[in-house]
């Protein structure tokens, strides 16, 4: 293909009163960013497509964008970005984004709507590139989903700095036009729900205590006080409910649990049965007396993912007035080795009397959500779900393509699933197969054992199976997300660190529930 040289493609530029964009220059004064988005050329096309926002403002322009785009390089590939200057004297910077295949749209080998993440990739790619220029305000292109789009930005956008004095430069996104609106602000309510989960999870240990977690959760449901009650449950509540199994893990730490309970009445009917959300909530995981590798153990602050991403979850749809009944549950405490701790070989007592004998402290999610998972059936619940960062098996089988789901309803599962293809955040059903209960029952000092008769074996399915024992709900589903904890470069509109994963998966499935009810 024939490129023209640097100089005769200066040349061009400056008979449109265009400067071709380069890293070494400086756009600190621009006033405004604009996003545009541009899909990749069809069989029969000579060219590549800009949205309708996009050929919108290329017919203002006379032409001049398209023209610009042509002679800047080769087609911009699915998920990059071209940043173009002086085009429009309110857009001194406009930034064009590439969103693949525009006939793209639910993939059933991928299982996921390719479109929605083509647009979410594509416009965080455009906010980074924005923010690395310090655009302070930026317009975005709807690109067909307002959703997506706002999703992209808000989640590409979002870098835990709070503990550096050096911070990312601050960008406020808004829709372009006025057209998709009501997406666009739903799908911001989305991003800053699962961002919230990033926050939590990404904060150290010593910032985001079990009495924070809770307190923080309070303070962001504190606007909603028509609609949610919250109870910050302490140790004395928790002794008077004989949850034996999460006591046994708290007490090897001088930071005191908490039962953290949210109710969220946005149905009409309060007495209508609830979704009950249960998250496991460990602040910083050691691994007690059978401690961990001091290699990554940092990212143990991150192990209470489940609690991030229900509670957030359920401040997501009291922002969003779902009209449906969620309580979310999250057992709060540290797992630490102490002359208090809990020792291998220990028996310990859930509250629906079962006894367990702790052959490794290590798993200790388990013994927290064995109690919250009795307590969750008193609400006489439509459905259970809960979530947790529970087994690195779930990772070495998954990794981080999809939470892994463990349910005894195909009902749940549909809805799940359903709910994951619309956000992207997959989840993958495994099995709950009695073959992994008889490992766990078998146990030579009570009536379970906490990791199995073959530790190493099966060991995401054993932790489910072991749930199981503490589940009479005929709609229960647990969530292992310990493969999606972290994000390095795999989703592309997520940075590094904590991923909030699968916050808006919940969201969605709650917003299933709401629309059928």
């Amino acid at each position: 293909m024939f490129l023209p040289s640097r100089q005769a493609l200066h040349s061009v530029l400056r008979r449109h009163n265009c400067r071709l964009f380069s890293f070494s220059q400086s756009s600190r004064n621009a006033r405004k960013g604009l996003i545009l988005g541009v899909y990749e050329k069809d069989k029969n096309g000579d060219s590549a497509r800009f949205t309708q926002a996009g050929a919108a403002f290329d017919t203002y322009l006379s032409g001049k964008l398209s023209q610009m785009l042509a002679i800047s390089g080769p087609p911009i590939k699915k998920g990059r970005s071209r940043v173009f200057y002086g085009l429009h004297e309110d857009f001194p910077t406009v930034v064009i984004v590439g969103l693949g295949n525009g006939s793209a749209g639910v993939c059933g080998k991928e299982n996921w709507d390719s479109c929605k993440e083509n647009i979410r990739a594509a416009v965080s790619s455009g906010c980074r590139a924005l923010q690395d220029l310090e655009v302070p305000v930026v317009e975005v292109d709807s690109c067909g989903d307002g959703q997506s789009a706002a999703e992209g930005a808000v989640l590409g956008l979002f870098d835990y700095d709070d503990l550096k004095s050096k911070k990312k430069f601050k960008v406020t996104t808004r829709l372009h036009g006025s057209t998709d609106l009501a997406a666009w602000e739903k799908g911001v309510a989305y991003g800053e729900g699962q961002n919230l989960a990033r926050w939590l999870m990404e904060s150290p240990a010593n910032h985001v205590t079990p009495t924070v977690f809770a307190d923080t959760i309070e303070q962001k449901l504190a606007s909603h006080s028509d609609r949610v009650v919250i109870h910050k449950r302490p140790q004395s509540w928790i002794e008077a409910q004989q949850m034996g199994a999460f006591l046994s893990v708290s007490k090897g730490s001088e930071e005191p649990p908490v039962f953290l309970e949210v109710h969220y009445n946005g149905h009409p009917d309060t007495s209508k049965a609830p979704l009950v959300l249960v998250g496991k909530g460990i602040t910083f995981d050691s691994g007690g007396i059978s401690l961990k590798p001091a290699s990554g153990m940092d990212a143990m602050r991150a192990d209470m993912g489940g609690a991030a991403t229900v509670c957030s979850a359920i401040v997501t749809a009291a922002t969003l007035r779902l009209p449906v009944n969620i309580i979310g549950l999250a057992p709060l405490c540290e797992n630490m080795p102490s002359g208090k701790a809990n020792k291998p070989g220990d028996v310990v007592r859930a509250k629906n009397g079962k006894t367990i004998q702790v052959d490794n402290t290590d798993a200790e999610g388990r013994l927290i959500l064995a109690d919250a998972l009795c307590y969750a059936h008193s609400f006489n619940p439509e459905a259970i779900v809960n979530a947790a960062t529970l087994t690195g098996a779930m990772d070495v089988a998954l990794g981080s393509a999809a939470s892994g789901v463990f349910t005894n309803s195909d009902w749940l599962w549909g809805q799940l699933q359903k709910a994951s293809v619309v956000t992207g955040d997959r989840v993958w059903r495994m099995p709950l197969f009695q073959h992994y209960s008889r490992q766990v029952t078998d146990s030579q000092l009570a009536d379970l054992n906490n990791i199995g008769k073959y530790s190493r074996s099966g060991g995401a399915c054993t932790a489910a199976a072991f749930l199981r024992e503490f589940v009479t709900a005929e709609h229960w589903a647990h969530l292992d997300i310990a493969g999606v904890m972290s994000n390095k470069d795999e989703v592309p509109y997520l940075r590094k660190g904590m991923s909030g994963r699968p916050t808006r998966t919940l969201v969605e499935f709650a917003a299933g529930l709401a629309s059928k009810s």
